[in-house]
């Protein structure tokens, strides 16, 4: 977070570097910041394996994913709560995932939108549609253990869950509830 794309600052760059040495968990970088081509080299380096970028913070989208991919991360594109499913008709074929945000970007602790539930099913359609049927769905926003096991029905498999993490006394005990409700589903 930019301060500019969305309100609030978050950690960056010197942040990965920090914690890439300790774990070989994929790392994935969500770039709410405006003008994302200028650090994707950057974050990479770092040991970023998978960055996703919202479409109306750069010019050349395309251009992006390919810079991302060529990078050798997984390339994805962020859908805000309004941001309709159709602006991905035509980097569809190009990119590795989708991050569906089911709050409003930039602050933590909000609550879960559960209309953003249309909004997968609509993206697994122009999966369909399209023959990207391997692209992987990821949410963002409000994931708690009393809604985690309905997104994963909708076919979501990579959740961002934040504050009911953080946010836990016990945060080791809160990560296993949440994947303990996880609904498995072939995708």
């Amino acid at each position: 977070m930019d301060g500019r794309y969305v309100p609030n600052i978050t950690f960056g760059i010197p942040v990965v570097e920090s914690i890439r040495p300790i774990t070989d968990l994929p790392f994935d970088a969500h770039l709410m910041i405006v003008e994302p081509e200028k650090y994707v080299e950057d974050f990479v380096k770092a040991g970023v394996n998978m960055i996703s970028f919202h479409m109306d913070a750069t010019i050349h989208s395309h251009r992006l994913v390919e810079k991302i991919k060529s990078l050798g991360a997984k390339a994805g594109v962020v859908l805000n709560p309004a941001t309709p499913v159709n602006t991905l008709e035509e980097i569809i074929h190009f990119i590795d995932y989708v991050l569906i945000m089911s709050v409003n970007p930039g602050f933590g602790g909000q609550k879960f939108i559960p209309q953003t539930l249309e909004k997968v099913k609509k993206l697994k359609i122009l999966m369909e549609e399209t023959g990207r049927t391997d692209i992987l769905i990821e949410i963002d926003g409000g994931i708690k253990e009393d809604n985690i096991r309905e997104v994963s029905s909708t076919g979501v498999i990579i959740f961002v869950a934040g504050s009911s993490i953080f946010g836990a006394e016990n945060p080791a005990e809160a990560v296993k509830k949440l994947k303990e409700k996880v609904r498995y589903i072939e995708v």
